[in-house]
């Protein structure tokens, strides 16, 4: 069907040409197509606010078409030839895109001319739809819609040889014949039914509110705690320091823009250093050599305390233990100095030994290979075979004063010492330890012996040397236990039940777990620290475990040799403080795992109160035994490694053999 003044009203009849003719044509229709969209982008011809101009600028060109269509139209004769199937292309026109865009949405304010327009959905619909057929020879005639046929672009000009004879009028009747099967190609509804629709992307009437970048989080717990006095740490990294520190700290986060408030400053602190910032007036501040308690950024100060233990609060673990002169140290000492509970390891741990192994710094460097790298050793002394060893947590060295220590022998006939007391002493910042490990007089009848090693002890032990003593009121120069805070005795006091072994084994056989209440009632011990004669002031935890004292070598059974000694419980821990409910017992127990001798180890977790202290008494700066630590660290290496490879070798050597 044709308009009256001769145009196609869905698409234009072909122009009969050869094969070779049909692509030229078809190369000639693409070039025109990118002519239209150059002149629609640079006229500004075909926006949303006026659709109704492809409309008024076709009409005004129909009157102009009669006489010159029938003069081109004489120059050659046409053959009709059936059209063509329609072809699909991967792009609709530009006027085909920006009809249905207005339709669609005609709140965008966007000009749908652009030709590098890339929707979505406006590519699936232009693939599924046949774009309409372009006529073989653009028609002559001159297009009012268009302002300027001097802009007219190179390729249009190439692509129709009748437009460069023609001139302007050639030119304009191709783009004329474009905008009319383009506009068919608008009317045809149905041509667009058939693609699968996708919606394309909604722009928001309104910009949207700009994205907060604060990605900390107030509610998140951190390791470090940080002073009241450094909140404000971020205001004198910006305009205090006089340069960026060289270190990752707030001021250089803040200065590349890596932090975005105080609360990503907070967190990037606890996330790059626990260290809290010292600010200079601070290092330059010498108050505290003074000795005061709370001066500002003392040693041992209670600045300083707080920021290590908020509750003011210790974990200490003290142990004893006969180990009967063997020379065998047990395999495993994990049972012994790190029990499953409680969960958390201490900040000091404690060790006593009677009668110890003759290798005294291997029994030293299994301690430390079982500690691990988080601890250190403090300080160990000897007297004889009597052995003690302190270890803390390497945080915590610096915070301790010197450590001293003291001898007491009981048995003077003896060439080796076997029988008196060791004590170790010093401040961890204001609260001060004395730790004694003692061996007393054997046997089942000599209590009096006994009390009389412990009466020696407490006036022979010569200790605090050079340390001030914290609370000098408090102390009496006839006891060395009252010149300290916090007192731990502990070792194999030999005290024995006063009771037959059959009616121990009848007791032990009814109550085989942790009901050893009856036993207790025939302990040497508690009778005498009940009336008062032997460690005055002195408190031990509930027992609960069964005697330690005395068991077959390898065994679980008690003595089954002619002696048949009665089970006892001789390894005992006890402990004493200048202020009421500075100590808290947690737990008190033996290791059965550890039978290398005929006594089982006892130990005891205590949780101690400390108070802050003066930094004008003599500190220890750190001091410990480095050669034990790096040694005990490389053992625990190659350990690991010799078991990870005895893992492998049992892995790699297992062969399922088929006979």
């Amino acid at each position: 069907m044709s308009t009256p003044n001769g145009f196609p009203q869905h698409s234009a009849p072909r122009v009969p040409q050869s094969t070779e003719g049909g692509a030229v044509q078809d190369l000639h229709a693409k070039k025109a197509g990118k002519a239209v969209k150059k002149e629609a982008c640079n006229n500004g011809a075909l926006t949303l606010e006026d659709p109704t101009r492809v409309g008024s600028s076709l009409n005004e060109t129909a009157r102009l078409l009669p006489d010159e269509l029938k003069t081109n139209l004489k120059t050659k004769s046409l053959t009709p030839r059936p059209p063509r199937k329609p072809r699909l292309e991967r792009a609709a026109s530009l006027d085909e895109k920006s009809w249905r865009r207005w339709r669609r949405f005609k709140t965008s304010q966007e000009s749908l001319t652009d030709p590098n327009e890339t929707s979505s959905s406006n590519g699936s619909l232009q693939e599924a739809s046949p774009s309409p057929p372009v006529r073989g020879r653009a028609s002559p005639y001159h297009g009012c819609c268009q302002q300027n046929s001097s802009g007219s672009s190179p390729d249009t000009s190439e692509a129709n040889p009748m437009g460069k004879s023609k001139g302007g009028t050639s030119d304009l009747g191709k783009r004329a014949s474009e905008l009319s099967s383009a506009f068919g190609g608008l009317l045809r509804g149905k041509a667009f039914a058939g693609g699968k629709p996708r919606l394309s992307q909604i722009m928001p009437a309104r910009p949207l509110p700009p994205l907060e970048f604060n990605v900390a989080s107030h509610t998140l717990r951190t390791a470090n705690r940080i002073d009241s006095d450094c909140m404000d740490y971020r205001h004198y990294s910006q305009h205090k320091f006089g340069r960026v520190s060289s270190s990752l700290s707030d001021s250089r986060l803040h200065g590349s823009g890596m932090v975005y408030d105080n609360c990503s400053t907070d967190s990037m602190k606890s996330t790059f250093s626990l260290l809290t910032p010292i600010r200079s007036k601070d290092v330059r501040s010498r108050s505290y050599l003074e000795g005061s308690l709370l001066a500002s950024g003392a040693l041992l100060g209670a600045e300083e305390l707080s920021r290590y233990f908020p509750d003011r609060n210790i974990g200490i673990f003290v142990a004893t233990w006969n180990m009967q002169g063997q020379k065998e140290l047990p395999v495993n000492l994990d049972d012994f100095l790190l029990p499953a509970d409680p969960d958390y390891a201490q900040d000091m741990y404690v060790i006593g030994v009677q009668e110890g192994c003759p290798d005294r710094r291997e029994w030293e460097i299994r301690l430390q290979e079982t500690l691990g790298p988080h601890y250190v050793m403090l300080y160990s002394a000897a007297h004889g075979v009597l052995y003690m060893s302190v270890f803390i947590r390497r945080d915590l060295i610096w915070f301790c004063s010197e450590v001293e220590y003291a001898t007491v022998t009981t048995r003077i006939v003896s060439q080796i010492k076997t029988k008196g007391a060791l004590g170790i002493c010093f401040t961890f910042f204001g609260t001060s330890f004395l730790f004694i490990t003692s061996h007393f007089t054997s046997g089942d009848s000599k209590v009096n012996e006994r009390k009389l090693d412990y009466s020696k002890t407490i006036q022979a032990l010569t200790l605090p040397k050079n340390v001030p003593d914290t609370n000098p009121y408090r102390s009496s120069s006839s006891d060395v236990t009252t010149r300290f805070d916090e007192v731990f005795w502990f070792g194999d006091f030999n005290f024995r039940l006063n009771k037959d072994r059959e009616t121990v084994d009848s007791i032990l056989n009814q109550n085989p777990e942790t009901d050893v209440s009856k036993l207790l009632v025939y302990d040497q011990l508690t009778s005498e620290m009940s009336r008062g004669s032997i460690f005055k002031g002195f408190q031990e935890a509930d027992i609960h475990f069964r005697p330690s004292y005395k068991f077959d070598i390898g065994k679980d059974s008690y003595d089954t040799t002619s002696k048949q000694r009665t089970p006892s419980y001789t390894d005992r821990v006890v402990y004493r403080s200048r202020y009421r409910d500075d100590i808290h017992a947690v737990k008190y127990s033996s290791c059965p795992v550890i039978k290398t001798s005929d006594h089982r180890p006892v130990f005891a977790l205590f949780r101690v109160k400390v108070r802050p202290g003066r930094d004008n008494i003599p500190l220890a700066a750190g001091q410990f035994d480095r050669e034990l630590y790096l040694i005990g660290i490389k053992r625990r290496i190659t350990r690991e490694l010799q078991k990870r490879q005895e893992q492998k070798d049992q892995k790699s050597s297992s062969i399922c053999s088929i006979s």
